[in-house]
């Protein structure tokens, strides 16, 4: 565990600085199109890595909640470092991931690039050439304080790739639903559903039963779109209230099957 600073002063625990960074940069993109944190909302961040969305919502206005969720051992003591720290008390963790059941299961952990840990490792593996164009993208659209990526010369894309996931390792963590979280935790709204967890999006929201879905407001989740998963959670979303959806790729990732899907009733 190490620290940084991020752009605008704000300290923060970590594992990778350059990757801290990244992650706050994604934060501004998850929050458009109407997708917004206002005083008093609970925010559930399933994904929440070492905890920057998490601690970016409680800035965001008075009171906000946020419930952040992850299973990675080494990344989860990062996080609850944070909410500890600079949590304000607002900051509730836990170590698991989310699905559409409750069992113990195998997530490929990359020490090199924590963010990239997963249950569904199998998903880079049928475009083996996937990972490398992600990293080329990013290095294109780089963060505020790190534009000297865009000096490195796009064809070290794919040794940088090789260096991310090399190491990687298998850790045995616990899923539940999010539905059962909202019981236990006896959660009566959340303003905003924020999903990131590396291919496992659809488990998610197949794990939230039909009678808590309308305590959720609002939903901003990544989409890995393998099998006509965007269509797939589209359709769901709208069945479930929500009818304004729109989604965009990021800024790099135009050559990659990631989206960012944002819903609103």
């Amino acid at each position: 565990m190490t620290q940084t600073i991020l752009n605008d002063g704000t300290p923060i625990f970590c594992l990778r600085k350059p990757e801290t960074k990244m992650l706050d940069h994604h934060v501004e993109g998850y929050l458009q199109n109407g997708i917004a944190i206002d005083e008093n909302d609970v925010v559930f961040d399933v994904g929440a890595n070492v905890g920057v969305f998490g601690l970016r919502a409680i800035q965001k206005a008075k009171n906000v909640r946020a419930y952040c969720f992850e299973p990675i051992p080494d990344i989860f003591s990062v996080l609850k470092k944070n909410a500890e720290v600079h949590g304000q008390g607002r900051i509730h963790t836990f170590q698991l991931g989310i699905s559409d059941t409750s069992e113990k299961a195998m997530f490929t952990y990359f020490p090199n690039t924590p963010a990239l840990s997963t249950l569904h490792p199998e998903e880079w593996d049928k475009d083996p050439k996937a990972f490398s164009r992600a990293v080329k993208g990013t290095m294109k659209n780089p963060p505020d304080g790190m534009k000297w990526m865009k000096l490195i010369p796009p064809i070290f894309s794919g040794l940088i790739a090789k260096f991310l996931v090399k190491g990687k390792k298998l850790v045995e963590c616990n899923l539940v639903t999010l539905s059962s979280i909202i019981e236990k935790e006896q959660v009566e709204k959340i303003d905003l559903l924020k999903i990131d967890c590396e291919g496992a999006e659809w488990s998610v929201l197949k794990g939230i039963s039909d009678e808590h879905w309308p305590k959720i407001k609002s939903v901003v989740v990544e989409v890995h779109d393998i099998d006509h998963r965007l269509e797939k959670i589209k359709k769901m979303l709208n069945e479930k209230g929500f009818s304004r959806l729109h989604h965009e790729r990021e800024i790099g990732l135009e050559d990659s099957v990631m989206f960012n899907l944002f819903a609103l009733r």
